[in-house]
């Protein structure tokens, strides 16, 4: 009788166990089974907003210099390669205030909006909707024409590689010899930039500061940035530019990948 109720008490444990194991998968399914929806809300919303995005036939300028764009007759003035009608994406939301297309990697394609704060488009999407893929955000301490010393956009790193999934790629070499070219189209006007580096930071680093001043003290900024490059960059540049930076994270919890770039328009 001992031996058999030993035996009953193993069966009853090995069960519990068993449902407990059950319980937990079940869990995670349901865990991953909501994940994979919001990606796929996340991707039909960035898709819907394609209609309002025409592309245009043309190929990546990738023989112009920035040595003195100032020089450049009005007729050679590089052309975006997409177009993009502003006045029925803010009908949408006003709070977009741009489209960023990167050529070498055209999938980074999606508008960038900007909030009262960098927290509330962390979570939202550009329709304003709670979702892991979120948006791609100016940060709201910024211009929201992309006017000043430094505008710093962010956006996630997302396992699909949707959003700034793709971004870490500029860190290849061959990516960049594609085009070193990434555009902002706005309301007033459209805006090609040239990445002069592509390195990774701490989440707390000096560039995240914007009290960068034009001149000698952006200069000396920029060729420090340009001396942390993974990759050679030939953008020169006076430190009278504005200049973008792009961020997003890495699988590591305190460093980010980002990406700079100088306006030669």
């Amino acid at each position: 009788m001992g031996t058999i109720r030993k035996n009953r008490r193993k069966k009853r444990a090995s069960d519990l166990l068993l449902l407990a194991a059950l319980a937990v998968t079940l869990f995670a399914a349901g865990k991953i089974i909501g994940i994979m929806s919001e990606y796929r809300a996340g991707e039909k919303e960035y898709d819907n907003f394609m209609q309002y995005v025409v592309q245009k036939d043309r190929k990546p300028d990738t023989t112009a210099t920035v040595s003195d764009p100032g020089a450049l007759a009005a007729e050679t003035l590089p052309e975006a390669p997409i177009s993009v009608d502003f006045s029925a994406l803010q009908q949408v939301n006003k709070d977009i205030v741009g489209w960023i297309y990167a050529e070498a990697i055209p999938e980074i394609s999606y508008p960038v909006v900007q909030g009262e704060d960098n927290d509330y488009y962390l979570h939202h999407t550009a329709e304003k909707k709670k979702n892991f893929s979120a948006s791609i955000f100016l940060d709201s301490r910024n211009s929201a024409d992309f006017l000043d010393p430094v505008s710093v956009v962010y956006g996630h790193n997302m396992k699909n590689r949707s959003m700034f999934g793709r971004l870490k790629e500029y860190r290849k070499q061959e990516t960049y010899d594609k085009s070193p070219y990434i555009w902002i189209l706005t309301p007033n006007g459209d805006y090609r930039y040239e990445i002069f580096s592509v390195h990774t930071v701490r989440d707390d680093d000096a560039v995240y500061e914007l009290a960068y001043t034009q001149g000698e003290e952006l200069k000396a900024y920029m060729d420090n940035m340009q001396a942390q490059s993974e990759v050679e960059c030939s953008a020169a540049f006076t430190g009278n530019e504005p200049v973008l930076m792009l961020s997003t994270c890495t699988a590591s919890d305190r460093i980010r990948c980002v990406v700079q770039a100088v306006r030669n328009e």
